[in-house]
């Protein structure tokens, strides 16, 4: 069973290594993501955002953060899944958890960017409602792609 944890600082190096490996597989580190993942408190959650850990029998393999953008908009960001656990839905169950915490926070909309070659990461963004625009405010070389969800 998949457990959703709200941020807690023992999950802090679980965020940053599940992160790490995902980026160095498919792309290269860069500055925002060190900044975000050497200090989630004062990059994410200070600013009146979370980070979502799954925990299956207890331990990390899967993070995300939903950031605040503004008062109504919130940005879906950092998601990684451990290898060895994916396929099992806990990506979805992480969106979900982000998705709620944005509405309780009176939000409107979620952006996320992503790369056009994470095939399963977009349909599964489509899936939730996510759609595609042209991209905007990219701070990711990465990037080239960016969808909203409007709540």
């Amino acid at each position: 069973m998949i457990e959703i944890k709200s941020f807690q600082p023992e999950y802090r190096e679980a965020f940053k290594q599940l992160n790490l490996h995902w980026i160095e597989k498919y792309f290269k580190v860069e500055d925002p993501d060190i900044k975000a993942l050497t200090h989630p408190e004062e990059y994410i959650l200070e600013k009146g955002g979370e980070i979502f850990t799954a925990l299956y029998k207890k331990e990390p393999v899967g993070v995300v953060a939903i950031i605040k953008v503004d008062d109504t908009t919130y940005e879906l960001a950092k998601m990684a899944v451990a290898e060895n656990h994916q396929g099992k839905s806990i990506s979805n169950y992480l969106i979900q958890a982000c998705i709620a915490y944005a509405k309780d926070h009176k939000a409107r909309k979620i952006i996320l960017y992503t790369n056009s070659s994470l095939k399963p990461a977009i349909h599964l963004y489509k899936k939730f409602g996510f759609t595609e625009h042209p991209i905007e405010n990219n701070q990711y070389d990465r990037a080239d792609i960016y969808m909203t969800l409007d709540l």
